[in-house]
C-alpha cells in the first residue's frame, strides 16, 4: 500500500501563514498522484498528529517541515507519535539544511529587489544546539553560493538577534528570510534596519521538490515520481 504523506508545520494562527501551507498542499498532492496527503502542525494550532493520524490507514510518512532539526524535530515530535502508539508511521528528516531551499532563498532575495548588499540569514531561532549547528550549515551554503560570508540572525529564541547582526554590517543589508511560510516572524524582520527582506519560501518548486525528496527516502516511488522529475 502506498504511504500516506503528514505534512508538519510548526503551527500558526496567520491567515497567510495558513494560505501556504494550504497551497502547498495542493501542489503536493499534484505532484504526488495516489498519495494521501495531508497537512497537520506542530504546535499553537490543529489539525495536530493525533487529530490527522487516527484518519489515515498505514503506512505513514511524516515529513517535518522545519529548516533545522530542533526540539520540535527531535523531542516533541517523537513524543507525539510515541502517543499515538502506532508502529507503521515512519519520522522523515526535516527540510532544512537543504542547498535546493538556500537556492530558493536566494531567489526570493532577487525576486525582493536584492541587488548585491550584504546577505544576512534571518532564521526563527533556537536555543539547541543542534538546530544552531544546522542553521549555521545552512549559512555556510549561502556562502558557498555567494562566495562571502553570511552571518545568521535569529528572530526569537538564541543570540544574535537579527537586528543586531544587520548593525554591525557596513553598508546596506539584505535579508535571507530562512522560514517557510508568512507571519509574525517575518512581519517583525520589518523592523531589523535591513534595506531588503525576501519573502518566505512559500510553496515553490523548491518545497515540494523537498518535501517529496524526504518523502521518497522513507516510502521508495516509482521512477516516473521521483523527487525533481517535475
Amino acid at each position: 500500500m502506498t504511504p500516506a504523506l503528514v505534512v508538519l508545520a510548526h503551527g500558526t494562527g496567520d491567515a497567510a501563514g495558513r494560505g501556504t501551507w494550504g497551497r502547498l498542499l495542493l501542489r503536493l498532492r499534484a505532484a504526488l498522484p495516489g498519495v494521501e496527503v495531508r497537512l497537520a502542525y506542530a504546535g499553537v494550532a490543529r489539525p495536530q498528529l493525533a487529530d490527522v493520524l487516527p484518519e489515515l490507514p498505514g503506512p505513514v510518512v511524516v515529513v517535518p517541515a522545519f529548516l533545522a532539526a530542533g526540539f520540535h524535530v527531535r523531542v516533541d515530535v517523537p513524543g507525539q507519535l510515541a502517543a499515538v502508539g502506532r508502529d507503521d508511521v515512519r519520522l522523515a528528516e526535516p527540510l532544512g539544511p537543504d542547498s535546493g531551499l538556500v537556492d530558493v532563498a536566494l531567489e526570493r532575495l532577487r525576486e525582493a529587489g536584492w541587488h548585491g548588499e550584504r546577505v544576512v540569514l534571518a532564521a526563527a531561532g533556537s536555543t539547541d544546539a543542534v538546530a544552531q549547528e544546522d542553521l549555521r550549515t545552512a549559512a555556510g551554503l549561502f556562502a558557498a553560493r555567494l562566495g562571502s560570508e553570511v552571518p545568521v540572525g535569529y528572530i526569537a529564541g538564541g543570540d544574535p538577534r537579527v537586528a543586531d547582526v544587520v548593525a554591525a554590517q557596513d553598508g546596506p543589508v539584505a535579508l535571507a528570510t530562512w522560514l517557510l511560510a508568512p507571519g509574525a516572524f517575518h512581519r517583525w524582520l520589518g523592523d531589523a534596519g535591513a534595506a531588503v527582506v525576501a519573502e518566505p519560501l512559500g510553496d515553490h518548486d523548491g518545497v515540494v521538490a523537498a518535501v517529496r525528496d524526504r518523502y521518497a527516502r522513507c516510502a521508495p516511488v516509482s521512477s516516473h515520481d521521483a523527487p525533481g522529475d517535475r
